[in-house]
């Protein structure tokens, strides 16, 4: 009867321990979901982040050609301006 009792403790043991293991190994995979979760979440921000600066240069790049455009513009009709009042003379 002791080799039962033996038996019994044994299978009680052996139950709590994997018990135990699908506790440790449920804990570590969320974890690991969690860090997995993070890094992406971080990834995807550094990206937006990065599209945000690329269409802000465009904005900038694109005002600026405009900018020179108008001085463009302005000096031909000062030339222009210019010339005529000379012509005029």
């Amino acid at each position: 009867w002791a080799g039962e009792r033996d038996a019994d403790n044994y299978k009680k043991q052996m139950g709590e321990e994997r018990r135990d293991s699908f506790a440790f190994r449920n804990a570590e995979g969320k974890r690991a979901r969690d860090v997995d979760d993070q890094m992406k979440s971080e990834a995807q921000a550094e990206e937006h982040e990065s599209y945000e600066l690329k269409w802000a240069g465009e904005r900038d790049a694109g005002d600026y050609k405009k900018h020179m455009e108008r001085e463009k513009r302005d000096s031909f009709a000062f030339r222009n301006a210019e010339g005529k009042r000379i012509r005029d003379l």
